[in-house]
């Protein structure tokens, strides 16, 4: 018995006919795309601005964010956290009812620091602070402390991506890129994300902290540098006029479309970088000027003598950025390595009354400028560092890294201000009372500016990546 052959479904006549039609059908498709745009031609084309402001997912309570991010990690025993207990255990080893202890540098054997500050209730609700903070004392009605946060790393870099991304692994997208994902920039003349580092340096995780992750680049934070000029070659330096300049956009605009996919997210964030500085031209010189607020604005913050004048500068500028539309500003306190940020491992005392000292005054200032001026309402302001620090003693008077329990506060914005949640341990060890997860701090945090964790996402190799990636709980107590 033979066995059949294949069996062709199909002649070669019938083959090349509904081939020929299926050629067609492609040349037909082409030739409408050149009269009909496709869906998102609007991209395509370089005019859609990926920055344009976006609504909300619900009526927000706050419009833009100020972070103030303490670099290094400040101690919640000398700032927010008083530790009575600790003071009387001073010297002594960890009571073994508090467990087995393990940072990178001590361990429970370690023997246990007392703080040399002093703590007050403050204003009229009575919120305790430390005297590293005279200065913000007098605001503080206006803040709410967290006293139980927690996170996951012991290591700068990781907790620094933790603290601005939500995941202790580089290449997340950073807060603000979420922010500007979910809802734009209400100025198209400035970037919608000002990142201002310390001039000492720039920080232990770099810029992944302010990265777009996997998201297109046009979301990533802008560097303000340090000093009296924060944007350079602002104008062109071969002396083009503004009509030349336009003219040579358009002719790159219209080069680009030749042979572009209309999704190429690196190419259009390309276009709308040219296109944002060629439209900060005419409003970023103005927006940068600090010269243009008296010498009372420029008391109030400190940008008048020293140690204050650097930080106070950049605490003064970010209020003029939110003043004008900027979503997301972020000034570092601490940059370089070691003791040049809030890392206090040789001498607590000696590093944190130094970095208070530079930036007490200008913070108070800035709540108290945008309290004046109506803007407090719809600016969230956030006070916070990567972790906080040990209660035991590296050496004789520094504290090692501590993620396990810390504090932080928000202003503005929508928060209830003169109010704290949470507690740590009586030595100020581990989060006790309501602990805080960094999850929960962004889920606050979109909250207030009308994003809603669960819709705001994106889709990342496969998975609907989040901010807050399992989930956070907002912190209703402080609302």
């Amino acid at each position: 018995m033979t066995c059949p052959g294949p069996q062709l479904a199909v002649n070669r006549r019938d083959f090349l006919a509904r081939g020929g039609l299926g050629f067609g059908s492609l040349a037909l498709a082409s030739l409408l795309a050149q009269e009909t745009p496709l869906a998102g031609a609007e991209q395509s084309n370089g005019s859609h601005n990926p920055l344009g402001p976006k609504p909300p997912h619900f009526a927000p309570q706050a419009t833009s964010v100020i972070f103030l991010f303490m670099a290094g990690g400040p101690s919640q025993m000398e700032t927010f956290d008083p530790k009575p207990l600790l003071n009387r255990l001073h010297g002594q080893p960890v009571p073994e009812s508090f467990g087995e202890i393990k940072t990178q540098r001590t361990t429970e054997a370690s023997l246990l620091l007392g703080s040399k500050r002093t703590f007050r209730p403050q204003g009229d609700s009575g919120q305790v602070m430390s005297d590293l903070f005279p200065h913000l004392g007098t605001e503080a009605d206006q803040i709410a402390v967290i006293r139980s946060l927690r996170a996951e790393s012991i290591v700068h870099a990781p907790a620094l991506y933790q603290m601005n991304t939500g995941r202790t692994l580089m290449g997340h997208p950073s807060l603000g890129a979420w922010l500007l994902y979910g809802l734009g920039s209400e100025n198209e003349n400035l970037p919608a994300y000002v990142v201002m580092l310390d001039p000492d340096g720039t920080t232990v995780g770099g810029p992944p902290c302010w990265g777009s992750g996997y998201f297109p680049p046009v979301f990533q934070g802008t560097l303000f540098r340090p000093g009296e000029t924060p944007i350079i070659d602002l104008y062109p330096s071969d002396g083009r006029s503004r009509t030349r300049q336009r003219q040579s956009l358009d002719l790159l605009k219209s080069l680009n479309q030749i042979g572009r996919r209309p999704d190429d997210a690196q190419l259009l964030s390309r276009l709308a970088t040219y296109e944002l500085a060629f439209r900060m031209q005419t409003e970023a010189p103005e927006a940068v000027d600090l010269n243009q607020e008296t010498e009372q604005t420029r008391r109030l913050y400190g940008a008048d003598q020293e140690p204050t004048a650097e930080f106070g500068r950049r605490c003064l500028m970010a209020r003029r950025l939110v003043e004008r539309g900027v979503r997301f500003v972020q000034l570092y306190s601490g940059g370089g390595p070691g003791n040049m940020t809030w890392d206090g491992h040789g001498d607590i005392e000696e590093n944190h009354l130094r970095m208070a000292g530079q930036t007490d005054k200008p913070i108070a200032g800035l709540l108290k400028d945008l309290k004046q001026r109506g803007l407090l309402d719809t600016t969230l302001v956030i006070w916070a560092g990567e972790f906080g620090r040990t209660p035991m003693s590296q050496g004789k008077t520094g504290r090692d890294h501590s993620p396990f329990g810390f504090s932080a506060w928000m202003a503005g914005g929508g928060i209830q201000g003169g109010r704290s949640v949470g507690a740590t341990d009586e030595i100020g060890l581990r989060a006790v009372e309501r602990p805080i997860h960094v999850r929960d701090f962004h889920a606050t945090i979109l909250h207030q500016l009308g994003l809603d964790q669960e819709e705001l996402t994106f889709l990342h190799d496969g998975r609907e990546e989040k901010l807050t990636d399992i989930g956070g709980q907002v912190i209703q107590e402080i609302l």
